[in-house]
């Protein structure tokens, strides 16, 4: 029957994300460990959302199948703006966005919840890379200013004297940029304006949202589809969820908040992660990120997607599949297993609070 909790355990390993079945009891500690165990759930859930986390969701989800039978997961990747509306319009039983809630959504959100309001849980955290597809340039620096620039179709030549003050050594050519942004409703490009906004008000005056303001570039359909263009394009510049990037393999920029240029790593970006606040209540857990540092090491342009789903209320047969799901993507050994795949672990501190918001859900 759908809902219904198998007696077969999982155990998580940090080597890999691969689910082992084995026998025990449920662990439902809060606290990050090298392993973990939850049961397998029975029953079939589906989600929509995020591109960005479309690498992680395809891993974690082949993993659980893999070890539970019963269970048939199923997470289309159609971007954050349209993954809340399939939400609210009672499709699907989680959305998976680049941004929490907003006030405006928040009354479609809570009234599809039939016991409780609409909850953001922080889940996949990444950082977005701006990369770029310019023959013989293997480096490249970038601070918030010129980039809003770029990507403001103001600055239109590789060769103009903002980047080449900041990339003295390299041989820029006079080159036409070709820009690449999203085309659809996206958490990415929600955070990207973000960071901009923040760190270069004065040049960057379109505001924020999932949806792309600016003059300029062409669009391109979800994280993949600018990856995509990026590669095939020469001359070309466009701002991804690092997986794609690293998938793709492109190029990323070096960007230069004010504390000097700072590489992409799992570490620089960690920083960043590990010094959000949480801004939520009770057991939503919507971040604030310090766009504007200019902490020297930090890598400033970062994401979380949340999987946003009801506290409390869903439908007995949808209820155990989450929790049993989440509570495996939640788990030290999953996050662990996303290192290499061009994601970040959650910080310890934030996982724990995750841990306790999946725990909570009923």
């Amino acid at each position: 029957m759908i809902g219904t909790r198998s007696v077969r355990t999982v155990a998580l390993a940090v080597s890999s994300i691969a689910l082992l079945s084995a026998c025990g009891s449920n662990n439902n500690s809060a606290t990050p460990s090298t392993s973990a165990s939850v049961n397998c759930a029975t029953g079939t859930l589906k989600a929509s959302g995020s591109t960005a986390q479309k690498n992680a969701m395809g891993d974690w989800i082949n993993s659980y199948q893999g070890s539970c039978s019963g269970a048939t997961i199923d997470y289309s990747a159609t971007g954050s703006a349209a993954g809340i509306t399939d939400f609210t319009n009672n499709q699907t039983s989680f959305a998976g966005s680049d941004s929490a809630l907003k006030a405006a959504q928040l009354p479609a959100a809570n009234a599809r919840c039939a016991a409780g309001s609409a909850i953001d849980i922080p889940m996949v955290a990444g950082a977005i890379a701006v990369t770029y597809n310019l023959p013989g340039v293997t480096t490249l620096v970038l601070d918030p200013a010129t980039t809003a620039k770029i990507f403001a179709n103001q600055i239109t030549k590789w060769n103009d004297p903002a980047i080449a003050a900041l990339n003295p050594s390299a041989t820029l050519p006079a080159a036409s940029i070709a820009q690449y942004h999203r085309s659809d409703g996206s958490g990415t490009t929600d955070n990207f304006s973000k960071w901009l906004a923040a760190a270069a008000p004065m040049a960057w005056t379109f505001g924020t949202g999932k949806v792309w303001t600016a003059p300029g570039g062409q669009g391109a359909k979800g994280s993949d589809g600018v990856a995509s263009a990026v590669s095939s394009t020469p001359n070309s510049i466009g701002y991804m969820e690092l997986s794609f990037a690293k998938n793709a393999n492109l190029t990323v920029a070096q960007i230069d908040n004010g504390g000097g240029a700072v590489t992409l790593t799992t570490d620089s970006a960690g920083k960043s992660l590990s010094a959000a606040t949480v801004t939520g209540t009770g057991n939503d857990l919507s971040l604030k990120f310090d766009y504007a540092t200019k902490a020297a090491g930090v890598y400033p342009i970062v994401l979380v997607t949340y999987e946003i789903t009801c506290e409390k209320g869903l439908p007995a047969d949808q209820l155990a599949l989450l929790k049993s799901f989440l509570t495996y993507t939640s788990s030290a050994a999953a996050q662990a297993g996303l290192s290499g795949k061009g994601y970040i672990p959650l910080p310890a501190d934030l996982l724990t609070k995750v841990q306790a918001s999946v725990a909570a859900l009923s």
